[in-house]
């Protein structure tokens, strides 16, 4: 079947309405040009994105991101549109999960069999079990791919790591070159947590809502400490070459220690996209990040974390507004 190019304004007329949450069927009604055309101009656009995306990622040294603050040059509407596009194809099956742990494992590596500081951050949905008993399991996959993928590349902007999805949750972390002055790290984390949550309220959300699904909901924990670095074991893959089988090892490292499990806690104190954080993030901000979070009361039945540093109780900070 034979389509007609559009004019450029036509099309971006066509975007506009798109990423303001219209179905093809109506932008199409509505500027008088085939669902078939409209259809063409949103596989364009999602093209064109990812051609972006993949080009800014070849071109960046991710392992040195996280010594920089990042916030000032990312460029949240991109970061809002590629949700919006990562999802309307994964709900189409049209989207693969092409991250890789390849980063994560080789910084990891460097750190073997020591100990090292770490901001960690734990995001999960809320509400995902009620999720998994209404959706079928392909359109529950379908959302959960479409998640992950948007929030790992996230973290990936602001210097950080993935270092495993657990189910509908993921726990990434941010390496604290020194100690002794947490800042850049930290902030990069926070600035992470907020686009998150922008992104899942203004961009997964926005093609869930024109889908027909539930829109979702995100909670933000993290604290900052030392952890140590180990290796598990071997990812070993079997290859084929010049007709040879051949077998290739790798070795698979995890991060353990108190500050891991600090963060999933802390995470459950979070209401529905909100951020919490542990005091030594919060001690770690300047002034002007420190005025965007509140003292959380902690129940002793509830909380009873003492600060290492102090012997006190380990105060808790949530997020006025994301």
């Amino acid at each position: 079947m034979y389509i007609p190019k559009l004019r450029a304004t036509t099309k971006q007329a066509a975007m506009n309405l798109y990423h303001a949450g219209l179905f093809p069927d109506v932008i199409a009604m509505q500027l008088d040009i085939s669902k078939e055309e409209v259809d063409r101009v949103i596989k364009d656009a999602i093209a064109e994105e990812e051609k972006k995306r993949k080009s800014i990622k070849q071109a960046s040294d991710t392992s040195s991101l996280g010594m920089f603050y990042l916030d000032a040059v990312v460029n949240i509407e991109n970061i809002i549109k590629s949700a919006q596009l990562a999802m309307w194809k994964s709900l189409k099956g049209e989207m693969e999960f092409n991250i890789s742990n390849e980063d994560t494992q080789n910084v990891l590596e460097k750190m073997a069999e020591s100990k090292a500081t770490f901001v960690i951050l734990y995001i999960d949905i809320v509400g995902s079990t009620k999720l998994s008993m209404t959706l079928t399991p392909d359109k529950l996959a379908a959302i959960i791919r479409g998640f992950t993928h948007e929030m790992s590349l996230i973290v990936s902007t602001y210097g950080g790591y993935v270092l495993k999805y657990l189910g509908d949750a993921i726990l990434a972390f941010f390496v604290v070159s020194d100690k002794s002055n947490p800042y850049i790290p930290c902030i990069n984390a926070v600035h992470c947590a907020r686009s998150m949550i922008r992104a899942m309220k203004e961009g997964l959300n926005i093609i869930l809502n024109q889908e027909g699904y539930p829109e979702l909901d995100v909670r933000v924990g993290m604290d900052v400490g030392e952890s140590v670095v180990v290796q598990y074991g071997w990812d070993v893959q079997s290859l084929v070459v010049d007709g040879r089988k051949i077998t290739v090892k790798k070795a698979h490292h995890d991060i353990l220690g108190y500050t891991i499990s600090m963060a999933s806690k802390i995470t459950g104190f979070a209401q529905p996209n909100q951020i919490v954080i542990g005091q030594y993030v919060y001690e770690a901000l300047d002034e002007q990040q420190t005025d965007a979070f509140k003292l959380l009361p902690t129940p002793p039945e509830t909380w009873s974390y003492v600060s290492s540093k102090t012997g006190n109780l380990y105060s808790l900070y949530a997020s006025l507004s994301c």
